[in-house]
């Protein structure tokens, strides 16, 4: 009996915690694999099938198929993570990019050790997680914080060229021009000095007979 049926005989005998393919749990899919490096064979849990789009039991997981379904960018890394790991056993993690059977991407986190014997590494063993949800989430988040920086930006900036407008005389877009020029200077960013303008602007008193030209730019 090869690896693969053994290993697929105790995936079925209940052993294996399937509650994380409920649709309606919040955290990853989470599957398992094994690798007999001998005679390069693989054994996925039924998770695992799924997170690559497949039914359990639809295809033979080989090496070959589990790199091709790797993403181009992420492949060469993969192949290199999976080579030292068969050649050390040590512990490894792969954090990469996956297309499942639909042409899918998904952002999977695989984790996984080494079993020895004889000091020959055996085969591999560990954990398949489907991340996407978190990293689609955390990549939205960023964005949104990006856009509600960029918009603060662009309020102070507009503010800044008001108050130099007034304080020198001259239109808003001199001010700018002359704002962005000693930005360069001092290699310091736009917004962070047009903040400062503003700063000393609402910290001066109202009447200040200069006008804020006190104001260091």
């Amino acid at each position: 009996m090869g690896l693969a049926h053994g290993w697929g005989a105790a995936a079925d005998d209940g052993t294996t915690d399937r509650t994380s393919a409920d649709p309606v749990q919040q955290g990853p899919l989470q599957g398992r694999f094994a690798y007999d490096v001998v005679t390069d064979t693989w054994w996925w849990s039924h998770e695992t099938y799924q997170i690559h789009g497949f039914e359990p039991g639809e295809v033979v997981p080989t090496t070959r198929l589990v790199l091709a379904h790797k993403h181009p960018d992420d492949r060469e890394r993969f192949h290199g993570v999976l080579l030292t790991a068969c050649r050390t056993g040590e512990p490894f993690v792969s954090v990469h990019r996956i297309m499942d059977a639909a042409g899918a991407t998904k952002h999977v986190v695989l984790a996984g050790h080494g079993i020895v014997d004889a000091g020959t590494v055996r085969r591999l063993t560990g954990s398949f997680a489907d991340v996407t949800r978190l990293v689609t989430d955390a990549a939205a988040l960023l964005a949104d914080e990006q856009i509600r920086s960029s918009r603060e930006s662009r309020a102070v900036i507009e503010q800044a060229k008001g108050i130099l407008g007034a304080m020198w005389k001259v239109s808003p877009e001199r001010a700018f021009s002359r704002l962005r020029r000693a930005s360069m200077d001092r290699n310091v960013p736009v917004r962070e000095l047009a903040a400062q303008v503003v700063g000393r602007a609402c910290e001066g008193p109202a009447d200040a007979p200069d006008g804020g030209r006190d104001l260091d730019v």
